[in-house]
């Protein structure tokens, strides 16, 4: 079930993708347009969340199904307090990483099984789905160069489970090519931003403010 009113938007990806650049500009760009931006990400687009956030990805041993349910806690909340409630009020939400993330990471590179974890996350969502998933596509090792800092739990996996990520996102991508846009993340951040912008501009509600124009690039 997609989302009635406002427009919802998922970025997906590895580690080191660029998701937090893209949706950096995307923000910028509808609010340019003239729409209410909700900018989030998954896990942590909440108090409730910033806890679990931090206890699935920087705790102690976490077994992998209770990581899934963790990922599953947070996402419900996240929807239910932020996501939908925003989407009623015709805002533009705009998510780094949603429902396909635990598909690739716990069902198919835990081993915990696709079907299942996609299953849980839409009964713990009601069945939302985004309108546009943006998949940035980046071969593993690119990805984790690109990282600084301590990496977390899921950033120090192994390079086979990473691989199994990103060869499972693109098998979400191939089954579901009208929800998606995949784009080669070693692009200019700039191609890729235009490039998501001529998908997404036909899906846009009506702009909030007076005068402004949805529509293609600005």
């Amino acid at each position: 079930m997609s989302p009635a009113s406002g427009c919802f938007v998922a970025l997906e990806g590895g580690d080191g993708a660029g998701k937090t650049t893209q949706q950096e500009l995307l923000g910028r760009w509808l609010r340019e347009l003239g729409h209410e931006v909700v900018l989030t990400r998954e896990p942590g687009g909440t108090e409730l969340g910033r806890v679990l956030r931090e206890a699935v990805l920087h705790g102690g041993d976490v077994d992998p199904r209770t990581e899934a349910l963790l990922y599953a806690t947070d996402r419900a909340h996240h929807v239910h307090q932020l996501v939908r409630p925003a989407l009623g009020r015709g805002a533009v939400v705009v998510t780094d990483r949603y429902i396909d993330s635990s598909v690739a990471y716990q069902g198919a590179a835990r081993d915990l099984g696709a079907a299942e974890i996609r299953d849980l996350s839409l009964w713990a969502t009601r069945g939302l789905l985004p309108h546009l998933t943006v998949l940035l596509d980046l071969d593993p090792a690119a990805g984790a160069a690109r990282l600084t800092g301590a990496p977390d739990r899921i950033e120090r996996e192994s390079a086979a489970f990473h691989t199994r990520v990103r060869e499972h996102y693109l098998a979400l991508a191939a089954a579901d090519p009208e929800r998606y846009l995949v784009l080669d993340a070693t692009w200019p951040p700039e191609r890729i931003h235009a490039a998501v912008r001529e998908r997404l501009a036909p899906l846009l509600p009506a702009p909030a403010l007076p005068g402004a124009q949805t529509g293609g690039r600005p």
